[in-house]
């Protein structure tokens, strides 16, 4: 089949953009206002976008509080989803009135960050702390505005659970990670291979 995005002419019942680009890391995004408020949200168009120096991202579908608030405090931390946290995750997608916090809703409990305000979840076995850097909105290809928020962040600090580092390397499938495909679908990262690089490529573009 093929369909033309602007018609969404797929004819399926449901749009398949989203299990087309999968999976895609999950980054469990908490936020604090200027009044202290915490916020805790997953964003799944999440990622790094490169180590030297290591920055992330995540696009949010309209000015949510995890954007106003890291706007107005200009930090963030992306603590990693993980299988055994994975009701809490979805328990943190809820919209709640701003101000009302979801660690609370979600009975998650908070660790503080070392270099930024905002906490991590103390159970995530990692977490990025980040300087926000900027954030970018577009215009589509017919010039219209869209309601589409791209935030970058700077990892300044990161937190890792000693128990999961194994010969001096972080070994990933072993935290079990999440990561969202399409419609109401997850996977989980249990099981990792490793490919050498051809000569002379060098790391761009690598996993590490």
């Amino acid at each position: 089949m093929f369909y033309d995005t602007r018609k969404n002419d797929h004819g399926l019942p449901h749009n398949p953009f989203k299990a087309i680009v999968a999976p895609r890391p999950i980054g469990w995004i908490t936020t604090m206002s200027a009044k202290g408020e915490i916020n805790l949200a997953p964003y799944s168009f999440f990622n790094g976008i490169t180590d030297k120096p290591p920055i992330v991202m995540f696009s949010s579908e309209g000015a949510k509080d995890s954007v106003a608030f890291v706007e107005e405090t200009k930090e963030f931390v992306c603590s990693l989803a993980t299988f055994d946290l994975r009701d809490q995750m979805n328990g943190t997608s809820a919209p709640l009135p701003r101000g009302q916090s979801e660690m609370l809703a979600t009975g998650l409990e908070a660790a503080p960050s070392r270099l930024v305000k905002p906490p991590r979840v103390a159970a995530s076995p990692c977490a990025l702390e980040c300087k926000w850097m900027k954030t970018v909105t577009f215009d589509d290809i017919d010039g219209k505005t869209m309601d589409r928020y791209v935030v970058f962040g700077h990892v300044v600090g990161v937190y890792i659970d000693d128990k999961y580092l194994e010969n001096g390397r972080l070994n990933t499938a072993a935290m079990r990670p999440i990561a969202r495909c399409g419609y109401q679908d997850y996977t989980v990262l249990d099981e990792v291979f490793a490919l050498k690089r051809p000569e002379g490529a060098g790391n761009a573009g690598a996993c590490g």
